[in-house]
């Protein structure tokens, strides 16, 4: 079953599926990296500063050595000498130490960067369990591992042994050299061939890198149903997002039908279609719909209309043009001003007809072109 679940891993992570796993300390790592970058900042520095530590270390030592009798027997002496002999010393490999700090620091950075996580510091207990123990033993992983361990012990071996042979003649002569001098050059001699192990070490991190990278990956890779459960959780699942659009066009089509009692006028199609118009001239350019609809909207808006005693004022392709045409709040076209004008002049004068008790004027022939 694991194996079947491995294999329909087939889709690359996502930013949130690796984002999550940072979170948890989940990022590739190469120890050999790391291993090359201190062996290499330490020779480097022990190879340019050989002779001046040596030197330090060498006077810091005769130093130590030439006390005097009243000093080596008083104890209150001692042990202020310690501590600054050990500042000295300290002092004097700080070059040395601060290097390979700093580059066993800045060494994961090259790959995954600085994480730190408290989910990874915690037991895990599956760990305990012999059989998947006996597993990771004998996976690719650990093959791999044991082979890049084979590899980086040849390497060194090899790389000490040509260095033991170039430099024979210069260790021997060691010691035919003053003491501060010889110091100096063994110093010297060590970061050189901590140079030339790290180049061995550079060359293993060379392929361990890539198989870093793409072993992160393969564990990150998710399924295709994950994928859509990702989608789901970040997007919204179709259902939510649908009954969040039902509730929004409710709650649009309630504030709609409030705007319709203020209208001047609903033109319909006469059953299908209902666009509410409302126009003042002191505060709009051009009249504006407050509300429109098909079937069982327009019915309620021409219910809402009578509720209300708006006038309706039947004309299908004005009706039509203005539905498909002009949103709700927006402004009529220029296109429609004298359909409109008609349309409003007439229920206009129907008003002033029915206040003063008057003939209704005649009612106007409305014609848009589609």
């Amino acid at each position: 079953m694991a194996e079947e679940q491995a294999q329909e891993r087939t889709e690359q992570a996502t930013p949130k599926r690796r984002e999550e796993a940072r979170r948890k300390g989940q990022i590739p790592r190469s120890r050999e990296l790391s291993a090359a970058a201190v062996t290499l900042a330490g020779g480097t520095v022990m190879y340019m500063l050989g002779e001046r530590i040596s030197g330090r270390l060498s006077g810091l030592m005769r130093r130590g050595l030439t006390l005097s009798r009243e000093q080596a027997t008083d104890t209150a002496h001692l042990l202020p000498s310690l501590a600054s002999a050990a500042a000295e010393g300290l002092g004097a490999c700080a070059p040395v130490l601060m290097t390979i700090m700093l580059a066993a620091l800045l060494a994961p950075l090259v790959l995954g960067g600085w994480s730190f996580s408290m989910q990874s510091l915690a037991p895990q207990l599956n760990r305990l369990d012999p059989l998947a123990g006996i597993a990771r033993m004998l996976s690719m992983r650990s093959l791999v591992e044991l082979g890049k361990a084979l590899a980086k012990f040849a390497i060194v071996a090899l790389v000490a042994a040509v260095v033991l042979w170039n430099d024979a003649a210069t260790l021997l002569a060691l010691g035919r050299e003053p003491l501060v001098q010889a110091l100096g050059h063994a110093v010297q001699l060590c970061g050189q061939a901590l140079l030339a192990i790290s180049a061995g070490l550079l060359l293993i991190a060379g392929f361990d890198v890539p198989w870093q990278l793409w072993q992160h990956a393969k564990q990150l890779r998710m399924s295709r149903e994950e994928v859509r459960e990702e989608f789901k959780e970040s997007e919204g699942s179709p259902e939510v997002k649908g009954r969040i659009r039902q509730l929004q066009q409710q709650a649009a089509s309630q504030r709609m039908m409030q705007d319709v009692p203020h209208a001047d006028v609903v033109v319909t199609n006469p059953t299908h279609f209902s666009v509410a118009l409302r126009y003042d001239d002191r505060r709009m350019r051009a009249p504006i719909v407050v509300a429109k609809g098909v079937d069982l909207v327009a019915a309620r808006i021409r219910e809402v209309a009578a509720e209300h005693a708006v006038p309706v004022f039947e004309a299908p392709p004005l009706a039509r043009v203005l539905y498909r045409s002009v949103d709700i709040g927006s402004e009529v076209p220029s296109s429609l001003y004298v359909a409109v004008a008609q349309v409003l002049s007439y229920v206009f004068q129907l008003r002033v007809a029915r206040r003063s008790g008057l003939q209704p004027p005649p009612r106007p022939d409305v014609e848009v072109a589609e």
